[in-house]
């Protein structure tokens, strides 16, 4: 590196110190620590990266993660500087709400790749992007920034490990180590020793200066060996650089300084910038935000399971992802990429894994990096699905999919084994509470199959459709749904259209509103009652979040609707029923049944009983509540 390449960088990183230090006392909140000590790398890697203002889709462009999204104010600074954006508008908007410079870095600015602030999630969405590349065949690089404190997370682990695994030679990870963190010494509150780690996982460990850009360049330029080793270069950093009064002190993370301190400290960074003067460059352009890349898709031709035969929802799925496999080859990205957490043969994947290796990720048990890995690649064009049990793939890592549903991914959850279906595996495996999860977040479709044929169509509207996608399915075989001439309900001619619910049975005495493999069970019951003489409708509503209201309305207006789900009561697809009839007006007679506890170690159909969820039960109900229906309504008219 020139000395004329070393005075920019400086210069940059000193003028990005003082735009930072009054971003965050304008404020009046912000953690200037951290943003001083990683100051100088992201100076070098900005300006050594192939991401400027203007490569935003260019092809050989490289990808920066910052994980400690404490730091938002250098980064913004830094970016600012680069001319990604106005620097003033930061200064102005900087953690307000007139703006898009939140408080952890948000990817509306220009230059943010990735929303940030779940410490110890960034290197798996580095992973995901370096998995990214490779399965859309580009040449670019993705360095993480991350912070020492943060080393003590599990996901972290799990990353270190699935890089390794995969030789992801494009990845580089840079750590700042400052030694401390919001409490104290990082040796106090949990000594780690970083190089060990990470060379025990299989990572090339380079130690660097992080406030010299020789020393930093040396680290991040690309290797001539074309090694497949993932890189982490651990840099030694003063916390609160720059600032003889912030410097070394763990109280430096969070401390906001008064506008006379703010002046004291700009004062001891003026000389600098005055040695190296920084200028912001013309831009011949705003950059732009990033965005998920679009994807064609081409959704093949749906498989047809005939009337009379039982099928688990699971084999449609992986019957499903091989033909949009084989369907979507010759599109980059397009051609579906499965992450699995050793259970392939649960999830019936094998066949996959064996017809198309090289798109399917096995990550092991290792569910935190899995969901965000996943995530991450779905970001970068890539046509992803996550498949795992419920309790794994939506109760353990909530976080995760918080984290995605911020960063607007384009992920496809396939969650098995939902409802008291898992049966003797007991309550720890029973995922009685994924609508309730989910409909928490905002960025979600949530599906939900009544049998093998809409399970088909449902994975091919999610591939087929931007955004995030949750597909909630039970373990064991349904019957096909046929209507009541015996004709397969979701047949040839079927297409599923989100948003919109299904008339399994009509009927003018009552509605049963239900959704997934309860549907089949609501159907036998009403088939029974029907030659009793009482006519109830089931209405499936496969989207139990954003509900049918056109269908609703129409279930009641027969003066009766039962919510029947094995989900718990308080927070499932009834209470959502529940209060659109509320906030509609509409008057009718209305009983959930649901979960009122944890389930228990036995077979689903004994559940069932014991939950007063069985057909018995249900037959029981609503004999009872067409009852009082009549009654009520002959009352009114006498």
């Amino acid at each position: 590196m020139e000395s004329a390449q070393r005075r920019v960088i400086e210069g940059l990183a000193t003028q990005a110190r003082m735009d930072a230090l009054n971003m965050i006392t304008r404020a009046g909140s912000g953690h200037p620590g951290g943003a001083l000590s990683s100051m100088d790398l992201y100076a070098t890697l900005w300006l050594c990266a192939h991401a400027a203002p203007g490569d935003e889709c260019a092809t050989n462009r490289d990808y920066i993660v910052v994980s400690h999204g404490h730091t938002a104010a250098g980064v913004y600074a830094i970016l600012g500087n680069l001319g990604f954006f106005d620097l003033e508008d930061c200064r102005r908007g900087f953690r307000t709400a007139d703006g898009v410079f939140e408080g952890h870095p948000c990817a509306r600015v220009p230059g943010v790749q990735w929303c940030s602030g779940s410490l110890g999630q960034g290197l798996s969405v580095g992973c995901g992007f370096a998995l990214g590349l490779r399965q859309r065949g580009l040449p670019g690089r993705v360095f993480v920034v991350m912070g020492d404190g943060e080393q003590a997370k599990g996901q972290i682990a799990e990353a270190r490990d699935l890089a390794a695994k995969y030789h992801l030679g494009n990845l580089l990870a840079i750590v700042d180590c400052n030694g401390l963190q919001a409490s104290g010494a990082v040796e106090e509150i949990l000594p780690l020793d970083l190089a060990a780690m990470y060379s025990a996982a299989g990572w090339r460990v380079i130690h660097a200066d992080g406030h010299d850009p020789v020393d930093l360049y040396r680290a991040l330029r690309p290797g001539t060996d074309a090694s497949p080793q993932p890189t982490v270069v651990l840099a030694r950093t003063i916390m609160g650089k720059g600032v003889s009064f912030l410097e070394g002190r763990f109280e430096s993370h969070g401390r906001v300084l008064k506008d006379e301190e703010c002046a004291t400290a700009l004062a001891e960074l003026r000389p600098l910038a005055e040695t190296n003067p920084w200028q912001v460059p013309k831009r011949a352009a705003l950059a732009k935000p990033a965005q998920p890349i679009e994807l064609t898709v081409n959704a093949g031709k749906p498989l047809v399971y005939q009337a009379g035969k039982s099928v688990d929802c699971r084999t449609a799925v992986g019957a499903a992802l091989l033909s949009l496999a084989a369907a979507n080859q010759s599109r980059p990205g397009a051609a579906p990429v499965v992450l699995d957490c050793d259970l392939m043969d649960s999830l019936r994947l094998r066949d996959f894994r064996r017809d198309f290796p090289s798109q399917f990720i096995e990550c092991g048990i290792q569910e935190h990096n899995a969901a965000t890995v996943a995530a991450a690649l779905s970001r970068l064009g890539v046509l992803t699905f996550f498949a795992d049990f419920g309790v794994f793939a939506i109760d353990e890592v909530y976080g995760q999919h918080r984290m995605s549903d911020l960063n607007q991914t384009s992920l496809k959850l396939v969650a098995t084994h939902c409802g008291l279906d898992v049966g003797e595996d007991g309550k720890t495996h029973q995922c009685v509470d994924a609508v309730g999860l989910l409909a928490n977040l905002w960025g979600f479709k949530v599906l939900a199959p009544a049998d093998a044929n809409q399970t088909d169509r449902m994975i091919r509207f999610a591939a087929t459709t931007p955004g995030n996608v949750a597909i909630l399915m039970g373990r064991s075989a349904c019957p096909v749904l046929t209507d009541t001439d015996g004709r397969t309900l979701f047949g040839e001619d079927y297409e599923f259209r989100y948003g919109q619910a299904d008339w399994v049975r009509t009927g003018e005495q009552g509605t049963i509103v239900t959704f997934g493999h309860m549907v089949w069970r609501a159907a036998r019951v009403s088939d029974a009652l029907r030659q009793q003489g009482v006519r109830v409708g089931v209405l499936n509503l496969a989207c139990p979040v954003d509900l049918d209201t056109e269908r609703l309305r129409q279930a009641a207006e027969t003066g009766l609707l039962i919510a029947y789900e094995d989900h718990n009561e308080r927070t499932g697809m009834g209470v959502h029923v529940g209060a659109f009839l509320a906030e509609s007006g509409l008057h009718c007679r209305f009983w959930r049944m649901g979960l009122r506890q944890y389930g228990l170690s036995a077979a689903p159909e004994r559940q069932y009983e014991i939950f007063s969820l069985s057909e018995a039960a249900l037959a029981k109900r609503v004999l009872e509540e067409v009852e009082q229906t009549h009654q009520s309504n002959k009352e009114k008219r006498q």
